[in-house]
């Protein structure tokens, strides 16, 4: 367990302290339903970008992206190549036809397009996948005060949950764009500050074109996929279709995403911010990317553990399989001095095959990792380990006739289970990764600001996130179905309860939330199944004028049916079902539409 410095506790709290106290006090009293719930129209553009931007920059932003990096290096950042188009395509269509209705959320205009189940379904889509975000950019922050104080995350959850309760109920719509505002300085302060730590920490004679070499040599450099292989998550291809679908869907239909820019003082100033967002997002995950190659390169010359959750490898070194893993320590250690020299004899000379033996010592810690979660798993889960052995034997007993289809079906599910123990709660440290290297080797004062800077992510996210369900529930449920007005202040009071209600949803989510491969892909993952969908949806508002309700509101449930299905038995890579669920509610109302009865159209283009 990590203790922390007086000094780190006083920047962690003051920073968190004032930017809930602020929030809170900028926005106390408000009674109207158009400051409550849209800001008061009033948010400049750049107010707007970088409230945009906080939305998405969540705690997950910096604890799974720079575990990617490290990991896997900067491919990662393929997945935001779509979002400038998506931005343009927003400004052009999206922004001037809810400027023009004065809509409180995206799903009022299907409505008026289609019918009144359209729009409760599409918001009701819009609710369960962030409601399960929510929680997600909850748990996360959560596992970080956990590994600081040793302190249970279920209380994490709690205490974290109500902090964002406080000023997103006090102040509503407004008080999480003014927020917002002081968590991108604190987290753009952080993270600049990070970098330049984390560079002058790698030793004196290895500059920072010879680190981005080192990192290069082992492949955590290469930034572009041009292949068409549906098997790799993250290509040129995957970022600029799918990553601009789910962009699409993201930023043109997700409330979270919208409620931000409906506060814009005009259509221009809306428009100028996510311009914004779509100018600085690519390189700000690039940079964020950057931080973690940097600490790949930085263990390069200092040690690094095989696996970077300590309660695991504590408790695989108490099991019956802790020499098999003090071994594979031992093997690490000889590694890394053979690492160590051959980086320092690459930064002074351009030999290509030392970079072609950095990439093999590289190749082979990965296996050594991958080998440590195996016995992580098995000292663990006695069941895995009953299962592992169990096929382990078969596969043994069938080697004999290793062409048998037999022998090749028990190989694949040896192979595969094998895999598997990378992908559990206890052996997947990648979110792990920055946290341990911040609270080992930062200096007092900036350990507190960067834990200030992933909290400040998860609370800006979650407020937005809570909000934007509240208003969803508020406006498209809610009031939609209420027989009598009853006034602004009685909505903005509601608005208030379901904001307090979608906040203790979120945070019985993160108590139940898992890690699975890591946490950023979990969150994306989670969109994508959804998303494609209520893209599509609006896209046949758009542009398909002879699609009515029914065809549309058929077609979406058989279409959310299927991309489940297809997410389930693992059809294709996540991205690619923004796509997918897309094109084929339009393909399913389209071929629906002939055969359902009349019904005439509302045109509000």
């Amino acid at each position: 367990m990590q203790t922390l410095d007086w000094i780190d506790w006083t920047v962690l709290i003051v920073t968190l302290a004032t930017i809930v106290g602020y929030g809170t006090w900028k926005t106390r009293g408000q009674k109207n339903a158009q400051d409550y719930i849209k800001g008061g129209n009033t948010s400049k553009w750049w107010t707007i970008g970088l409230s945009v931007m906080a939305t998405q920059a969540s705690a997950i932003t910096f604890l799974s992206t720079t575990g990617q990096a490290f990991s896997d290096g900067m491919g990662f950042v393929q997945f935001y190549f779509g979002l400038p188009i998506a931005m343009v395509i927003i400004c052009l269509v999206f922004i001037p036809l809810y400027h023009r209705l004065k809509v409180y959320t995206a799903y009022e205009f299907l409505e008026n397009r289609f019918d009144l189940k359209t729009r409760s379904l599409t918001a009701i889509l819009f609710l369960i996948q962030r409601g399960l975000a929510a929680g997600i950019t909850i748990f996360a922050p959560a596992i970080i005060l956990s590994v600081v104080l040793g302190w249970n995350i279920v209380t994490l959850n709690i205490v974290i949950g109500v902090l964002v309760i406080i000023y997103t109920v006090s102040g509503g719509t407004k008080a999480v764009t003014v927020t917002q505002k002081q968590q991108m300085f604190v987290i753009f302060a952080g993270m600049l500050a990070a970098l330049f730590i984390i560079i002058n920490l790698i030793p004196e004679e290895v500059s920072f074109t010879d680190a981005i070499d080192i990192a290069g040599a082992t492949g955590k450099m290469q930034v572009l996929d041009f292949s068409f292989d549906l098997e790799n998550r993250y290509t040129v291809w995957t970022g600029l279709i799918g990553g601009t679908f789910l962009m699409l869907s993201y930023f043109g239909t997700d409330q979270s995403q919208v409620q931000r820019y409906l506060s814009g003082k005009s259509m221009k100033e809306m428009q100028m911010g996510l311009l914004f967002n779509g100018l600085l997002k690519v390189p700000m995950q690039f940079f964020i990317l950057l931080v973690g190659v940097m600490v790949f390169v930085f263990y390069q010359f200092n040690p690094s553990p095989l696996n970077f959750i300590d309660a695991s490898t504590q408790t695989v070194l108490a099991s019956k399989y802790g020499n098999d893993y003090k071994v594979l320590q031992d093997k690490q250690t000889a590694l890394f001095k053979e690492k160590q020299k051959l980086s320092l004899a690459l930064s002074k000379s351009e030999d290509q095959s030392l970079k072609k033996d950095l990439f093999q010592l590289d190749s082979i810690e990965k296996t050594y990792r991958l080998e440590s979660k195996f016995l992580i798993k098995k000292a663990v889960d006695p069941e895995y380990t009953a299962e592992y052995t169990t096929l382990l034997n078969e596969v043994e007993r069938l080697k004999s006739n290793p062409k048998s289809e037999t022998y090749l079906e028990k190989s694949a599910a040896l192979t595969a289970l094998y895999k598997e123990s990378a992908k559990d709660t206890q052996t997947n440290d990648r979110d792990y990764m920055f946290i341990r290297f911040i609270l080992n080797n930062l200096p007092k004062g900036l350990i507190g600001l960067l834990l200030a800077v992933i909290l400040s992510a998860a609370m800006s996210s979650t407020a937005s996130e809570i909000n934007a369900l509240a208003t969803i529930t508020s406006i498209d449920l809610y009031s939609r179905n209420l027989k009598e007005d009853k006034g602004e202040e009685h909505m903005v009071k509601m608005t208030k309860w379901f904001t307090l209600g979608w906040g203790i949803i979120a945070i019985i989510i993160a108590c139940f939330a898992d890690l699975a491969e890591n946490l950023i892909q979990l969150v994306n993952i989670i969109g994508s199944i959804f998303y494609g969908n209520v893209l599509g949806i609006f896209l046949l508002a758009f542009f398909f004028k002879y699609i009515k309700g029914n065809a549309v509101f058929i077609g979406a449930l058989i279409t959310q049916a299927i991309v489940v299905i297809g997410w389930w038995l693992d059809w294709m890579p996540y991205l690619w079902l923004n796509l997918f669920g897309c094109v084929l509610v339009i393909i399913i109302a389209n071929i629906l539409q002939p055969v359902l009865p009349k019904k005439e159209i509302i045109d509000v283009s």
